[in-house]
């Protein structure tokens, strides 16, 4: 199956629009600009990690709890100690549904072990950017989360896509809520991406975080039985493992991993290469300053910038 994601504030703001994306498999985000649950841990991140692992990677068949292999339409229900994925009971609780707030509730799609182990299509940029020479704005950090954390690596398949912006230009005048016809779109596909050279040695050192986290609760609770624990998929309870320096610089280095290869499929496309500095966000902040161009999101560079689906 095919996942994508959504602008809570935007797909989700009324019944027919949530009835409309959910439908097509979208799941809703909060952006950090316009919500308080935005944010790389919001609930749906854990949803996308769950969606892109493969519930029996770890788990041997006498654990599978009468569950087949993958057509079965039930919940998951894992035995506790054999699989990183929570037990669930459908019956008795909410395991198949979430929530984003603490008040909307929507279908868990991951609840499902048919639903696992898909694709999950991504604009890890999280925002509308047209620029005049097709440069790519920074990649949010979400994206490094799915290659960590996902159990196993995910399949990685970059894409780059050009034209949309002549169709719907932010320039454009008179009738301006029209798209424009007659324009061309290109959508390019750069080779299945090897996860193992390049995300392996980060997902190495996401491993030995994790370890050592885990040895520094012990250490800090030797009352309390750590050494059998396996952590849910997609759920992070150590907040140095969400706030610490380390953990955010792998985030980075991830995520610019995830972008060097969108530029390689840019690159075959026949445009020049970027200068390096685009990719990080610091050099977004300074275009982005007290001198910036007074027009609603454009920037000093002649780039648009918008809020994004």
């Amino acid at each position: 199956m095919r996942w994508s994601l959504g602008s809570y504030d935007i797909c989700f703001k009324n019944r027919a629009l949530e009835y409309f994306f959910s439908t097509g498999n979208t799941l809703p985000t909060h952006r950090k600009a316009y919500s308080p649950h935005g944010g790389v841990f919001q609930p749906t991140m854990t949803q996308v990690i769950r969606l892109l692992s493969d519930p029996f990677a770890n788990t041997a068949p006498e654990n599978w709890e009468g569950t087949a292999r993958p057509s079965d339409q039930q919940p998951l229900l894992p035995t506790a100690h054999h699989s990183p994925f929570p037990p669930s009971d459908p019956f008795s609780s909410a395991a198949l549904t979430y929530s984003t707030t603490g008040r909307d509730a929507f279908p868990a799609p991951a609840a499902y072990p048919s639903r696992r182990h898909s694709w999950v299509h991504i604009f890890p940029e999280g925002m509308i950017h047209q620029h005049p020479e097709k440069a790519m704005r920074y990649f949010k950090w979400g994206v490094a989360r799915l290659i960590l954390e996902a159990d196993p690596c995910p399949d990685v398949v970059p894409m780059w896509i050009d034209g949309p912006q002549q169709v719907m230009n932010h320039e454009r005048g008179w009738p301006r809520p029209m798209p424009r016809i007659n324009k061309d779109i290109s959508v390019s596909f750069g080779d299945l991406v090897d996860t193992e050279a390049i995300f392996g040695p980060y997902r190495e050192r996401w491993q030995n975080l994790k370890e050592r986290a885990r040895r520094k609760r012990i250490d800090l609770l030797p009352e309390m039985d750590l050494n059998g624990s396996i952590e849910s998929v997609g759920e992070l309870e150590d907040d140095e493992l969400k706030y610490g320096k380390e953990a955010e610089q792998l985030r980075i280095d991830v995520t610019m991993a995830v972008r060097n290869e969108v530029l390689k499929v840019r690159r075959a496309a026949g445009l020049a290469d970027e200068d390096p500095k685009r990719g990080l966000a610091e050099t977004y902040r300074a275009e982005g300053g007290k001198d910036a161009s007074k027009v609603e999101g454009e920037k000093l560079d002649g780039s648009v910038v918008k809020p994004g689906i």
